[in-house]
């Protein structure tokens, strides 16, 4: 239980800057039904993020993972010079040619009346990779308190300047911010490149906040090491695109594939982009989770119990992910009141598809920790193949679905690539690097979890009394609390 406790710290070291700062990035993509008015102008920022987790795992090609991995094994001063030197010059080289491809990029996304949109992309794609490995060196070297302090001060620049430009000044400056950018970029009509420079910006200040790591860095290559790290992280660039396949691309594609005229699916698109969002809790406890299990897994992975303790803490990560889908689901109707009440019922129409794709942010976590079997013994190009095939069924469900199901259509692809993706690392996990998985309390967390979504819901739509279906909702979101907290207390005290 220590190890397991030693993560929980972990994760809430290395958790709560993400935490914090997904919380407020994600409350700054809330705010843009309050900022414009109509979704489909946000529809050009909701494509270029998602672009940008597919083109930062090309820029850092897998080598945060390869770090951990390799500082294990190898003299950790060699391997930072010669990962930084690597990223350095390959991020110099990925940049220029994005840069001398603006424009094909630009008319591909349909976005040519805005191609400084792709330009602030590359800036902050090339300042997010630089810090890539000095946030990695960090966590490896348990400094959680200046890794809190970078990511929440970039966070904080990024938010600030969207509100100083597209709230603030505008409301109670008088001041013309749209005039104002349009002196810069004359095709601004909107405000939205504010976002964009707001990101860039806190980016920038954050790779500032991290000069520290660089000082003793030499720009040296060792040619044999560099050849083993690529040899390990390659695959994981397909592990990563196909991750982020899964989850971006029904945003990448909605609006070339559904079927309505476009600035009907411009509407949709916008709509669908925010309402993602809306399972921030997941998504946030995910990201907190990885960033402290993968350096604390490969650490443990010389113990003779580690298969035991990766169990544990399996069962564990699942129970709190179970009660997250229950929270964001049980309570989506107050989302929903929400928009009504700022008079931007238009955003709500697409919010019946969050609980499932909660759910299937809770097959992604499982999946998460099912994949560090290939990791501990070097079979990544099983993940590779495992996230492909998620790729194409993510590919193939949203281009068959979205026509005629739109936001459903969208949902079950997620959802079900995410399963499939699951199903597959436990087989292969099993095979190659058996765990003993509670499989029959992981599943009862599961089934009991997504049983009382659907009957609340059934309750909700019968009854349709506001006040008690929150009522309800609290009722079921205790028990199952109190559900968990008695299973934990019977691992703690088996005679109890």
């Amino acid at each position: 239980m220590s190890r397991v406790k030693k993560l929980a710290g972990q994760t809430l070291w290395y958790g709560l800057p993400t935490i914090a700062s997904r919380f407020l990035g994600y409350l700054m993509n809330l705010s843009l039904p309050l900022v414009f008015a109509q979704p489909a102008t946000t529809a050009d920022l909701t494509q270029l993020y998602a672009l940008i987790p597919f083109l930062n795992i090309l820029f850092t090609y897998g080598l945060e993972t390869a770090y951990f991995r390799f500082a294990q094994q190898t003299d950790r001063a060699t391997l930072y010079n010669t990962l930084s030197t690597s990223l350095f010059i390959s991020t110099f080289f990925l940049c220029i040619g994005l840069w001398l491809t603006t424009t094909p990029l630009a008319s591909l996304l349909g976005m040519l009346a805005h191609p400084e949109y792709i330009r602030w992309m590359i800036l902050i794609l090339a300042l997010d990779t630089l810090s890539a490995l000095a946030f990695a060196r960090l966590r490896l070297e348990n400094r959680p308190r200046r890794y809190a302090f970078a990511r929440l001060t970039g966070i904080l620049i990024n938010v600030g300047v969207v509100l100083l430009f597209l709230g603030v000044l505008p409301k109670f400056g008088e001041l013309d911010t749209i005039g104002w950018i349009q002196k810069i970029h004359p095709n601004e009509e909107s405000g939205i490149v504010y976002y964009l420079i707001g990101n860039a910006l806190g980016s920038g200040v954050t790779l500032l906040l991290l000069t520290d790591q660089f000082r003793e860095w030499k720009a040296s290559i060792d040619p044999t090491l560099w050849k083993k790290v690529m040899r390990y992280s390659m695959p994981l660039i397909w592990v990563g695109m196909g991750g982020i396949a899964n989850d971006m691309m029904s945003r990448l594609i909605y609006q070339h594939v559904v079927d309505l005229p476009t600035e009907q699916a411009r509407h949709e698109l916008g709509v669908f982009g925010n309402i993602i969002r809306l399972s921030v809790a997941i998504t946030i406890a995910i990201q907190a989770f990885r960033l402290a299990a993968e350096p604390f897994f490969f650490r443990e992975s010389s113990e003779a119990d580690a298969p035991r303790t990766y169990a544990r803490i399996m069962r564990y990560f699942v129970l709190a992910a179970c009660s997250l889908f229950l929270l964001i689901s049980l309570y989506i109707d107050v989302v929903g009141w929400f928009f009504e009440t700022i008079d931007r019922g238009e955003w709500t129409e697409g919010l019946y598809v969050v609980p499932i794709f909660a759910m299937g942010n809770v097959f992604l976590g499982i999946y998460y920790n099912l994949s560090i079997w290939y990791k501990l013994t070097d079979r990544n190009r099983w993940g590779a193949w495992i996230t492909l095939i998620g790729a194409l069924i993510t590919i193939g469900l949203n281009i068959w679905l979205i026509p005629t199901l739109h936001y459903l259509g969208a949902a079950l692809g997620t959802v079900s690539c995410y399963f499939v993706m699951m199903v597959l690392s436990y087989v292969g996990g099993q095979k190659f690097y058996p765990v003993p998985y509670p499989l029959k309390k992981i599943l009862s967390y599961l089934v009991v979890s997504i049983l009382l979504v659907v009957l609340h819901r059934w309750i909700a739509d019968t009854m349709q009394v506001g006040w008690m279906n929150g009522v309800i909702a609290t009722l079921f979101l205790g028990g199952f609390l109190a559900y968990g907290w008695r299973e934990i207390q019977q691992e703690r005290n088996p005679a109890a």
